[in-house]
């Protein structure tokens, strides 16, 4: 309590000495925009992902094509989860004389979980949460032109009379199979007995649906991705969505991304911060061991002055964080979703573990060495205690670094390619700084004066400007991967649905009436995108093994295997696809197959396999001759398997494209409907809309954390600048002293700044293209490429930061007399 009581007062000792303001204001720029970030970016991201959930209508969703066991659902239910039940299938409506194909779904009460439906009665489009009526059903609008019925007729479902009460225009899960392509049916799961549809051997989807609370959703996933059967998988966003799922996962990442920036950052800041404090007391510790104060009792105070400190930053920050980032969510409320969940109270205790893990990893290494302070230096102020091992201070950063970055970004390739790729460049980077420095003092002599005076100060102690530089360049580099990450991720969401996006599918086109298609759609003003042949097909075997065993249950080649395949030609490789491996169609004999990427991994396809296919009775054997990555998300057609072009010849085809059809144009599609009456027409305009909202939050988010990073990176760049200012004003006291005029003082530091930061932006190039490269390739799964304002650019805005930061904390040295300055040492 002795000790604690002691700190205290040398704490506030060293606060009316204005010692800890650097390191307090680094402390509390690193609490501040670490919890502003967890907070904003945990609302974001849950109110993103509770958004994106709408087009599961659930946060879980379990698929089979056989009924589910029931205890699955009460399962969820004794979770306290909320649940529903639906029932997909595809069967033919008959009125009259007039017959259509319609895709029916029967749901449970509790449908939807998540999301809205819309439904238009009278001219009236509302939206609402529950499905129709037991007895009655809701239908899209073109079954109501098929078979000549209004709203109010009864509708014959099988052997069930149901009354259509309104139109259906938008629901949530729409997923694939072929009763998607068809016109919706939505009735109640209590009428589906009394159609006498679905029997023995019937071809059905069937549904569970679970949304509640993260950690219960969780739990429930565990339990039952044991219990999964061949035919059952367990679906959220990121597999029934990809294309939402991966714009939010990239999203996630990079404001972990972002979270790390600010920690490294200020982590450096705090260990220069920590470093020049550990230095000024010095002479402090020399007289309390003087007094009697043992090497323990000495490290115990100043632990216990760091973690006081390191408490009350803490505490400020977190406020302070909670208010910025909800100023942020008021001030920008238009751009933001319009219900944004609350903050989790967990997230506010980062703002202290941040404090505590900045204090132990980069401040602890400088206290370590006021133990070794002798007390002679009482006598002899030249007299400096050893430095504690480098193994100590880089040990204990990269530990602290690397535990925030695994519980910021959730990812261990992140974590290790930050802390792998980073530490071996600034290795590297250090031996080519120190020979850099070497090699300016030797040409100092040939420098002007004030030049002179730079490169002396830059390079008399190369430990010290090494440190400087290293530290610069850190910060450099985070802020331009921040920058430059988050550009291309805007840049490849703008590309990914831009605003003549494919709006229409349309299927089940003759080869004979393809090039009319085609041209009547571009009479009435429509895009198309190019057409595909489609042949439905099997696979059986991979190399002669049955393909079920390889299939891993709830992947994506278990999906694949247990369903036809849409197989196609194509002499040239589609949009939107890249080839990964192996060439596009070599010149050999026998038939060859182009295979998707996942489905490749997923079921151990490789170059070369041989994959056997049941197609229209017949067996056809071909081989694997390249591997694609495929753009899912490209609102164009899109197949697993590729064929080159003659080796499906023989086999019945239709084709299949997209197009897309301006709003105001889009009565025409009655003229196209009429003309061609077997092709079949998918409207996803809907589902586009709700996907570029989330889109556009999400790029909000990114921009929103990324100048929370930058604005951190800024303001710890001045407090490192501020750290080493001992040195220079013990430098301009000297040099007044001498007789140097204020001009020639002014423009040797502002070249010293400047040739500082101009070596640390050369250094910053090097790293963020190295991490950049690394996170492109294995993280965020994007397209690397050197970029050259980079390299021009960041040396320069090294320079120009640096000396500004510099020339602004020195101007005390170049106003104050000699005299002042000296007795302030």
């Amino acid at each position: 309590m002795n000790d604690l009581r002691l700190a205290w007062r040398l704490l506030k000792r060293d606060w009316r000495g204005g010692e800890l303001g650097i390191l307090l204001l680094a402390l509390l720029i690193a609490v501040t925009a670490s919890t502003a970030i967890v907070l904003a970016g945990g609302r974001l991201s849950r109110t993103m992902s509770l958004q994106a959930a709408d087009f599961l209508a659930a946060d879980l969703v379990v698929s089979g094509h056989h009924p589910l066991p029931r205890a699955w659902l009460e399962r969820g239910r004794a979770l306290g989860l909320e649940t529903a039940e639906t029932v997909a299938f595809a069967t033919m409506l008959v009125e009259g004389e007039r017959l259509l194909l319609a895709g029916v779904k029967a749901v449970s009460a509790g449908y939807p979980l998540r999301g809205r439906l819309k439904v238009r009665r009278g001219g009236i489009e509302a939206e609402v949460r529950h499905p129709p009526p037991r007895g009655r059903v809701w239908v899209a609008r073109r079954i109501l032109g098929e078979l000549g019925l209004e709203v109010g007729d009864v509708l014959h479902v099988g052997e069930a009379g149901l009354a259509i009460d309104g139109v259906l225009t938008f629901e949530p899960d729409v997923r694939g199979g072929f009763s998607r392509f068809a016109p919706r049916v939505l009735m109640r799961l209590e009428d589906l007995p009394a159609t006498g549809v679905l029997g023995p051997g019937s071809r059905a989807h069937y549904y569970y649906l679970f949304a509640g609370d993260e950690a219960r959703i969780r739990r429930l996933r565990a339990w039952l991705e044991d219990r999964l059967q061949p035919g059952q998988r367990l679906l959220d966003i990121y597999q029934d969505r990809p294309d939402i799922g991966r714009a939010l996962r990239r999203a996630e990442r990079f404001l972990g991304l972002a979270s790390v920036v600010v920690v490294v950052i200020a982590g450096v800041a705090v260990a220069m911060a920590a470093r020049r404090y550990s230095e000024r007391h010095f002479d402090a510790v020399a007289v309390l061991k003087c007094l009697g104060a043992g090497s323990g009792r000495v490290l115990r105070l100043h632990l216990h002055q760091f973690l006081l400190l390191g408490g009350g930053a803490g505490l400020v920050g977190c406020g302070t964080g909670w208010a910025l980032q909800e100023g942020l969510v008021r001030l920008l409320r238009a751009l933001l979703p319009p219900h944004l969940v609350a903050p989790r109270w967990q997230d506010f205790g980062f703002g202290p573990l941040v404090a505590g893990v900045l204090l132990l990893g980069f401040a602890l290494p400088p206290l370590l060495r006021l133990r070794r302070v002798a007390p002679l230096r009482v006598l002899r102020r030249d007299l400096l205690p050893t430095p504690v091992g480098a193994w100590l201070v880089y040990g204990a950063a990269l530990l602290a670094v690397g535990g925030l970055l695994w519980r910021f970004s959730g990812e261990p390739r992140l974590t290790a390619w930050i802390l792998g790729g980073g530490s071996a460049a600034l290795l590297l980077l250090a031996l080519l700084t120190l020979a850099l420095l070497w090699g300016l003092r030797r040409w100092a002599d040939r420098w002007p004066l004030a030049g002179r005076l730079a490169l002396l100060g830059l390079t008399r102690h190369p430990g010290a400007a090494l440190g400087q530089i290293l530290a610069f360049a850190v910060t450099l580099a985070a802020m331009a991967l921040g920058t430059r990450v988050q550009g291309d991720l805007l840049e490849t969401w703008r590309a990914q649905l831009p605003a003549d996006a494919p709006n229409y599918f349309v299927i089940n086109l003759f080869p004979g009436e393809v090039a009319d298609f085609e041209r009547t759609l571009r009479q009435i003003g429509a895009r198309p995108s190019a057409f595909y042949p489609v042949v439905r097909g099997r696979l059986l075997a991979i190399d002669g093994e049955d393909v079920k065993r390889r299939a891993r249950p709830d992947s994506v080649g278990e999906a694949a295997v247990n369903r036809e395949l849409n197989l196609t030609w194509a002499d040239r490789l589609p949009r939107g696809n890249r080839l990964l491996a192996g060439r596009w169609w070599p010149r050999r004999p026998g038939p060859q197959v182009s295979v998707e990427r996942d489905l490749a991994q997923s079921l151990g396809i490789e170059l070369g396999s041989r994959l056997a296919f049941f197609i229209e009775g017949r067996h056809l054997e071909a081989v694997v001759t390249s591997i694609r990555q495929v753009q899912w998300d490209s609102m164009t057609p899109n197949f697993y398997v590729i064929f080159a072009p003659g080796d499906l010849d023989g086999f019945a085809a239709t084709y299949m494209s997209s197009f897309y059809l301006p709003p105001d144009r889009q009565a025409q599609l009655a003229t196209l409907l009429r003309d061609f009456s077997n092709a079949t027409l998918i409207d996803v305009d809907m589902i586009l809309q709700h996907l570029r909202q989330i889109l556009r939050q999400v790029s909000f988010a990114v921009q929103a954390m990324l100048g929370f990073a930058l604005l951190a990176g800024v303001v710890v760049l001045l407090a490192a600048v501020r750290s080493a200012l001992d040195a220079r004003i013990r430098q301009g006291a000297l040099l007044r002293t001498l007789g140097a005029r204020q001009r020639l003082l002014c423009r040797s530091q502002w070249l010293e700044f400047a040739l500082l930061g101009g070596i640390a932006g050369v250094l910053a190039v090097a790293i963020s293209e190295a991490l950049a490269w690394g996170l492109y390739a294995w993280v965020f799964h994007l397209d690397f490429r050197l970029q050259a304002a980079v390299w021009w650019g960041l040396p320069l805005a090294g320079a120009a930061l640096t000396s500004a930061a510099g020339m602004w904390s020195c101007r005390g040295v170049l106003r104050a007399s000699p005299l002042t300055l000296l007795r302030e040492l």
